[in-house]
């Protein structure tokens, strides 16, 4: 790669830090960015799980006060996230790069669809939540739904904390920050185990990885900064339409 495309996907990783920081589906921008400057859609997908890391350490952090008292939650979740996420994984390694490239517009668009569906989403669990009179305790029960989406999550990526979130609204009878923070966490669990097993996959471009890790934690922090400027819906919803025009580009192409 030359020095301009290392500033582009950096300037990539800025944005897709800051959409992830103020709205979620940083993953639509920061991936096609890779495949753009001409890394091959296995590798560049293996290398944006690795790059984008960090970003799920932080949030994970950020929301750790409101995992007070889920310990038994964590104890049998995030072993299924680290199992799905290494599953997935495994299923990406062996696709082949022509299966993989045949799958991309599909998968993003399934990412803008979940992201579209997002706020609809919160609102539903929201009610469902206001609304539940005698709860009932199913918690064991939520370890067979969210093995599928950490599946997905080592897989591709985008728009897993939206389907864990769907889960546990689905499942658990909660408040809506605790069960954000139980997704975020599990969404890290996923993210950190199918990177840990990318990491000697051959498949990821290091200084790449390093410039997008960079570029995302500065990204995310600006991000933080421009909170209560920006309307996330709205950021949302342009992310969504660059999704499908990505998906549209990859049909094509």
């Amino acid at each position: 790669m030359s020095g301009p495309e290392y500033v582009l996907v950096g300037l990539g990783a800025v944005a897709g830090g800051a959409v992830n920081a103020l709205a979620g589906g940083g993953t639509l921008i920061t991936f096609p960015m890779l495949t753009a400057v001409g890394v091959p859609t296995v590798a560049a997908n293996v290398t944006n799980t690795v790059a984008l890391c960090p970003g799920y350490l932080g949030a994970t952090f950020a929301q750790k006060k409101d995992l007070l008292g889920q310990k038994r939650r964590l104890w049998m979740l995030l072993p299924t996230g680290v199992l799905g996420g290494i599953a997935g994984g495994i299923l990406l390694l062996h696709t082949s790069e022509q299966m993989f490239r045949s799958l991309v517009p599909y998968l993003i668009l399934l990412a803008a669809g979940l992201l579209a569906v997002q706020d609809p989403l919160r609102a539903w669990i929201l009610r469902r939540v206001e609304h539940a009179a005698h709860a009932t305790s199913h918690e064991k029960w939520t370890i067979l739904p969210v093995i599928p989406a950490a599946i997905y999550g080592g897989y591709f990526g985008a728009g897993v904390s939206v389907i864990v979130l769907a889960v546990l609204g689905l499942v658990l009878e909660d408040s809506l920050t605790r069960l954000n923070a139980l997704k975020q966490a599990i969404s890290f669990s996923i993210n950190i185990a199918a990177a840990i097993f990318f990491l000697f996959s051959g498949q990821v471009v290091w200084w790449v990885a390093l410039v997008m890790a960079v570029g995302a934690l500065a990204g995310g922090a600006l991000g933080g900064r421009l909170a209560g400027r920006i309307r996330p819906a709205v950021l949302r919803w342009i992310v969504v339409a660059v999704g499908l025009v990505v998906s549209v580009i990859y049909f094509i192409r």
